[in-house]
């Protein structure tokens, strides 16, 4: 069995799911392999977990609600020299039930054990909750 991890990241300025998809399909037409991506400073030092089946589960309005599976990594120099490390991703955004999470500054670890499943196919259909009911619902315990 091969033993994977996952990354949490705040989606900075995502109203919604909806909000995040736009926007990496705006940036993401915009690059070669047609792929959306998150460039960050720090290269993950566990990226043989993460590229053996991780996601990268999406904090927006403080909740996770989203995640998409990480294809790759890829060194980018950025125009100041200094290298860093797009995430690229799997275009299909997966919904997940709702989870709260404190504010951090980066992306985070995340082992399966806890990280919250994806919605039921069912579930997916129906319209989302609004992120500030979610938030408040999983921060009492409700969802």
């Amino acid at each position: 069995m091969t033993k994977f991890t996952h990354l949490i990241k705040l989606s900075v300025g995502s109203e919604s799911v909806d909000t995040l998809e736009d926007w990496q399909r705006q940036r993401a037409a915009e690059l070669p392999d047609g792929l959306p991506r998150h460039v960050t400073r720090m290269w993950p030092k566990r990226e043989a977990e993460i590229l053996a089946g991780g996601s990268i589960y999406w904090v927006i309005k403080g909740v996770i609600q989203c995640r998409q599976r990480v294809l790759r990594l890829d060194e980018v120099i950025g125009e100041d020299g200094i290298r860093r490390c797009a995430i690229i991703l799997d275009p299909e955004i997966i919904r997940t039930t709702t989870a709260q999470r404190r504010p951090f500054q980066g992306w985070r670890y995340l082992s399966p054990a806890d990280a919250p499943p994806d919605l039921s196919s069912s579930t997916r259909q129906e319209e989302p909750l609004p992120a500030e009911l979610a938030g408040a619902l999983a921060e009492i315990g409700v969802i």
